[in-house]
């Protein structure tokens, strides 16, 4: 597999996930899965753990919610994995953000978010592993109602549209199909 690095992009419940994981089963041996989620509630610990259990038994999870580019590069020193899975950009986002004062600025945000998007671009660039990075895509639902909402519907726009800029292909999930909006060549 020539390496490559695929975008998977869409809204809550699009399929997203289910996408990445099935193209990993099909073209990786030896797969990473990063995790940025946390198990903060009774919730997301059964969310993380249907999500566990879907996934192969091989594959190596990562949980890394932040600072995932120098947790990703550590794995990738210490391990050979012909493909990356992260899921997902939209949580580690979110934790970045919420490791800034809750009255941040749009600025503050977007260089916390872009400055973690930069180094996993920078990490991606100095293996030879493909990636799939995965997202939602925030820009066609509803203004969010609260300034922090928007602040990090603005933040995750700026970082998805840098990460679809330096992707090689990029897919958007609608209702668990796939369109293409850019091609690998």
């Amino acid at each position: 597999m020539t390496r490559q690095l695929i975008f998977v992009l869409g809204g809550a419940r699009s399929g997203k996930s289910f996408y990445a994981e099935q193209w990993a089963r099909a073209h990786g041996q030896q797969v990473l899965f990063v995790a940025t989620a946390e198990a903060l509630d009774g919730d997301m610990r059964d969310r993380i753990q249907r999500h566990r259990d879907q996934r192969p038994a091989h594959w190596q999870t990562l949980e890394a919610p932040l600072d995932t580019a120098r947790a990703i590069a550590n794995q990738l020193m210490q391990h050979d994995y012909d493909l990356i899975v992260l899921d997902c950009l939209t949580l580690l986002a979110s934790n970045l953000l919420l490791t800034l004062p809750e009255d941040c600025s749009q600025d503050q945000a977007n260089t916390a978010i872009l400055t973690e998007v930069d180094a996993l671009l920078d990490t991606y660039a100095r293996f030879e592993t493909s990636w799939l990075v995965i997202s939602n895509e925030v820009g066609m639902g509803v203004v969010p109602p609260s300034r922090l909402g928007r602040v990090y519907r603005d933040a995750l726009g700026r970082a998805n549209q840098r990460i679809a800029q330096a992707a090689d292909d990029v897919q958007l999930l609608v209702a668990g199909l796939p369109w293409s909006l850019k091609a690998a060549r």
